[in-house]
């Protein structure tokens, strides 16, 4: 029996254990920046509907409840601008990452297919390629790519790492350029309602796919605009085609959101009030760490969205990384993301405002 693993690149995160343990050992505690996990309290609606539904004995469907489609249908619309959306335009998820790393299995490919996505990009889109054996390509413009052989694009906006946003008119190219070569186009965002100095568009804007959603789907997660990454609640939107595909493949393979994550998904999808709350919380994060980092003498690119600052001092990254560890402040590496983000940091806004204010003093 074969290794799939052998397949993958390092687990990154475990490089990093030796400069937690030094930003640990710090008087008042690490203020952990590394990773963007949420910290702040699940909105009480959510948790209502949670556990309301918790007396859920039989199993749920891989498609989801009439209730949950109809949430995805209308969030679509309403908040992306998606016109015409039925049922078979929306598939649940169990957590985006899941999907990213899965998704080319699921559309059959493998050796000789090739996988592209942006040359500064989350791993898991590596990872799904070397998975299914297919051949990870990395661009800095998707239209310069050659297409041979060329099966699936993933597009990141707002990005993660770096926070960049794909302006629409670039976004319409992408997508023509696709369809013209029969590229499938998968568009990750999950960051879309943290923009910040930008508004970012979905690719299903009808400016963007003029009113038709062959060739393209939309990844969208309730981890970050309602702090359920614990409940592994995503969602696909898009190809109605492509996910009728995925869902066939995914009743096989038992993909099922839990029922009370799908209650709790309607719920959260439903409510606008607690998106704008935990937004005025990361922007205050935002502007303080921001200008700390400044004054520092860091200096910041993009950023414009995400729950992110893409950070530099035009040293290898991992001397960044043992230099903040000593102030007792943990970030991640930019070479986690790819070589080119080899003199970069990330550093996550995801923190209590207790250690955020920890961090802005120490840095001070």
């Amino acid at each position: 029996m074969s290794a799939v693993s052998s397949r993958l690149p390092v687990f990154p995160w475990d490089k990093l254990e030796p400069y937690k343990k030094t930003a640990a050992a710090h008087p008042d505690g690490i203020v952990d920046l590394s990773v963007g996990t949420p910290v702040d309290p699940v909105p009480e609606l959510i948790r209502q509907a949670l556990v309301a539904a918790a007396d859920s004995p039989g199993y749920p469907t891989v498609w989801g409840t009439t209730e949950l489609r109809d949430a995805l249908t209308g969030w679509c619309e309403r908040r992306l601008g998606a016109v015409g959306f039925s049922h078979r335009n929306v598939l649940p998820v169990v957590g985006s990452k899941e999907l990213v790393a899965w998704l080319p299995t699921q559309l059959g490919l493998g050796s000789g297919d090739r996988v592209a996505y942006p040359r500064l990009a989350y791993p898991t889109y590596e990872v799904g390629a070397r998975l299914c054996g297919a051949e990870p390509v990395v661009y800095d413009d998707p239209m310069e790519l050659d297409p041979a052989g060329l099966k699936l694009l993933w597009l990141n906006s707002p990005s993660n790492p770096t926070g960049k946003v794909l302006g629409k008119d670039e976004l319409t190219r992408i997508v023509a350029w696709s369809r013209e070569h029969g590229i499938l186009v998968f568009s990750d965002e999950c960051y879309l309602e943290l923009g910040w100095e930008a508004d970012p568009v979905s690719v299903l804007h009808p400016d963007v796919c003029g009113g038709t959603y062959e060739g393209i789907v939309a990844v969208h997660s309730l981890s970050k605009r309602s702090n359920l990454a614990g409940y592994r609640a995503a969602f696909v939107a898009g190809d109605a085609d492509v996910l009728a595909e995925l869902l066939l493949i995914r009743k096989h393979g038992g993909m099922m959101t839990p029922a009370p994550v799908q209650a709790a998904t309607v719920a959260a999808l439903g409510d606008d009030r607690h998106v704008a709350e935990q937004r005025e919380r990361y922007a205050a994060r935002r502007t303080a760490l921001r200008s700390a980092l400044e004054a520092h003498g860091f200096r910041i690119e993009h950023s414009e969205a995400s729950l992110y600052l893409w950070a530099t001092r035009d040293e290898p990254c991992w001397e960044t990384v043992a230099y903040l560890a000593e102030l007792g402040v943990l970030v991640a590496p930019g070479d986690f993301y790819g070589e080119a983000g080899e003199r970069f940091v990330r550093v996550a806004f995801t923190a209590t405002d207790e250690r955020v204010e920890a961090a802005v003093k120490r840095l001070g």
